[in-house]
Order: structure tokens, then C-alpha cells, then sequence
């Protein structure tokens, strides 16, 4: 079971916002062995999704703001633990974030920059691919809208 917290970038305090950005290093760069600015100035134009288990820190995005990424809003920064992956907390986060993003704008596109290799998980959540591949911090990626 996972216990959501749903916070402003001012609401975080300084130790939430060490454990994620821990949580992001850890898979982004060691996990992917991607050197890269994450501190890239969004997050404070973001809503933070965050979800715990037994009080730790195992799943996590960022729902940016409209005009901040893209024109839509964007899911950004999504990870999942490595120990908890098997447990479909990928899907149960996003689904959380489309749930709030819902709640927050009502229906509107969803616009990501995904992973080539997670395309299949993003479009099982009702993302559609578009435009050609391309890289980003030496990762393949695709832009994916959600309708």
C-alpha cells in the first residue's frame, strides 16, 4: 500500500526534498549512468507527487505547470525505487498523477518526454507517441501526448 502526498515545491521540506532529489540521482544518474543538471529549475514551477511505503520514499513525479516544459502540463522526473518495481507502483503513480492533473486542469493533453524504452509502459496509460526519436543526455526519447 502506497500513502500519496501531493505537495507544492514550498511546501517540501528540506529533508523531503533531499530524499527525492536522493531518490532521482540514484536512478537517473548512478542507476543510468546519465551525468545531468536534475536541479534544472522546473521543479519550483511543479507539483510533487510523492509515495511511501513503511515511511520510505519508493515512487515519485513532478506535474509541471503549463508553459513550463511544453504548453501543456507535463509528467517529468518519474521514478520507482529499484526494490519495489515488481509491485506496478510505475503505473499507480502515473495514474495518480493523471488523477490529480484531472482534478487540478479537468481533461487536458498530458505531454512527456518518455524514455524509448518505456514507450509501451506509457502507452498502456493512454499516451500516444510523437514526432521522431530523439536524445537527450545521451538517452533515446520520444514526446508522448496523452488526449
Amino acid at each position: 500500500m502506497i500513502d500519496w502526498q501531493l505537495k507544492d515545491y514550498s511546501a517540501l521540506t528540506v529533508d523531503e526534498l533531499y530524499t527525492v532529489m536522493q531518490l532521482r540521482q540514484t536512478i537517473f544518474v548512478v542507476e543510468q549512468n546519465c551525468a545531468y543538471l536534475d536541479a534544472d529549475g522546473k521543479d519550483v514551477d511543479s507539483m510533487h507527487l510523492l509515495g511511501y511505503s513503511e515511511q520510505e520514499l519508493v515512487a515519485y513525479c513532478r506535474i509541471v505547470k503549463p508553459g513550463v516544459s511544453y504548453a501543456e502540463v507535463s509528467i517529468g522526473r518519474v521514478v520507482v525505487k529499484f526494490k519495489v518495481r515488481k509491485f506496478g507502483y510505475g503505473h499507480a503513480l502515473m495514474q495518480q498523477a493523471i488523477a490529480i492533473i484531472e482534478s487540478q486542469y479537468g481533461v487536458v493533453p498530458i505531454r512527456i518526454g518518455a524514455q524509448s524504452y518505456l514507450v509501451r509502459f506509457y502507452e498502456a496509460l493512454g499516451f500516444v507517441q510523437e514526432g521522431e526519436e530523439y536524445m537527450e543526455d545521451g538517452i533515446p526519447h520520444r514526446i508522448m501526448l496523452r488526449s
